[in-house]
């Protein structure tokens, strides 16, 4: 990675490769993924709104605010699909079934996201309007499931294995932003001022309080207000890494967005290189945490 922004016309075109992947050179217990920073849209992708609107899903340039991590010793797996495509921290049956052309192939269970129009494929904006154009193609989405979800998800599955097995243990962030206020497709509602940072670890279930502590008590120290989880207790990938019973802790971090970018123009603010320079910092004194955790 490069010290600049990632630039969004500058990534190669999407094609069989769903996710980046950069290896720490020296790799530690720490790994770090960005499942929802994704911004090369697929030219199939339709919407009904404009490009503005629709970018506003994504976890604008969080790859990028963790670039350092693998120079610090945590390696970083980032998606390159966009999650209004398809959401790789969503059940495959989080699907409503309003929104298909034709019935799905296996046993569907929307969930509480779908509802919100938030599911494995994103339905609405974030102030709750229509975000397609029309029914979406089964064959289609099939498609998106194996050229992103299964892709992305596999390879997240091998590397946290992997750093499990070598080290015997395994410190899992799952980073992601969030928008500044509360919209209508959040659970805090529409309007609610949110903290700087919202840690996420299943209400205590995803890893070891003392990781979840350490990581709040860290960033307090930066200066930034931190809640736990609270509007956001983490997802499915959460699910899937977090048994602390097996040493393998997970948490989710979601940044407040005015940190760092404009919200209105998605470029990035003054307050970019600060915050790029402190998750370095936080990186780092993570990597030599959980060296003394083992």
């Amino acid at each position: 990675m490069t010290a600049e922004l990632r630039a969004d016309a500058a990534r190669p075109p999407f094609d069989a490769d769903a996710y980046d992947f950069f290896e720490a050179a020296t790799p530690s217990p720490l790994f770090i993924d960005s499942p929802h920073s994704g911004r090369v849209y697929p030219q199939d992708f339709r919407a009904a709104v404009p490009e503005r609107v629709l970018r506003g899903a994504e976890d604008w340039q969080v790859d990028t605010l963790f670039a350092d991590a693998p120079e610090a010793g945590a390696s970083l797996l980032a998606a390159r699909f966009p999650r209004a495509y398809i959401d790789p921290n969503r059940r495959l049956d989080d699907i409503d079934p309003a929104l298909l052309d034709g019935p799905w192939p296996e046993p569907l269970n929307p969930g509480p996201k779908t509802a919100l129009g938030i599911g494995l494929f994103r339905a609405k904006t974030g102030d709750g309007k229509p975000l397609l154009d029309g029914a979406l193609s089964v064959a289609a989405l099939q498609h998106r499931i194996e050229r992103c979800w299964k892709p992305y998800r596999r390879a997240l599955a091998e590397k946290l294995d992997a750093v499990h097995a070598r080290h015997g243990q395994l410190w899992h962030l799952n980073v992601h932003s969030m928008k500044s206020v509360g919209t209508a497709i959040t659970p805090d509602g529409p309007g609610t001022e949110r903290p700087d940072v919202v840690l996420g670890d299943l209400e205590g279930r995803s890893c070891d309080p003392a990781f979840t502590a350490f990581v709040a008590e860290r960033l307090r120290a930066f200066g930034y207000s931190v809640a736990v989880n609270d509007p956001y207790k983490g997802a499915e990938i959460l699910r899937l890494s977090g048994r602390p019973a097996e040493h393998r802790h997970a948490l989710q971090i979601e940044i407040k967005r005015v940190l760092y970018m404009d919200e209105a123009t998605i470029t990035a603010t003054e307050g970019f290189a600060p915050l790029r320079a402190n998750l370095k910092r936080l990186v780092a004194e993570l990597v030599a945490w959980t060296g003394q955790a083992a």
